[in-house]
């Protein structure tokens, strides 16, 4: 899920981002995978992996903060530019004897651009 943290008086408050461009990087000896995925109106984001990814450790991948819209730029909390590991998947079942692995990450965070 991606936020933008803005700030009033002193408090700080969150806004879902929709638009928001994440990026998935594998990077194997044998193969390099590089997949984008926009955030929805929530902030979320769903990469669908190949269908070949038994090729691919999840140990070698990360999720980045790849563009923002409007006037926000990436900020480094839970690895949105270092880029964020994949946390443990959760099995979900799909139909009969077909099941899937969802992974996650953290929540990433956009700020303001401040001009000066």
């Amino acid at each position: 899920m991606l936020f933008v943290a803005k700030r009033q008086r002193h408090c700080y408050f969150v806004l879902k981002i929709e638009g928001a461009v994440v990026k998935l990087q594998c990077d194997n000896a044998k193969h390099k995978l590089v997949l984008k995925a926009k955030t929805n109106k929530k902030g979320y984001f769903y990469i669908g992996g190949p269908k070949n990814i038994v090729g691919y450790s999840t140990r070698r991948c990360k999720v980045v903060l790849d563009s923002a819209p409007k006037l926000l730029k990436p900020s480094n909390l839970h690895g949105g530019l270092s880029g964020a590991p994949l946390l443990k998947p959760v099995k979900r079942s799909v139909s009969k004897g077909v099941s899937l692995k969802l992974y996650t990450v953290e929540p990433f965070v956009f700020e303001p651009k401040c001009h000066h």
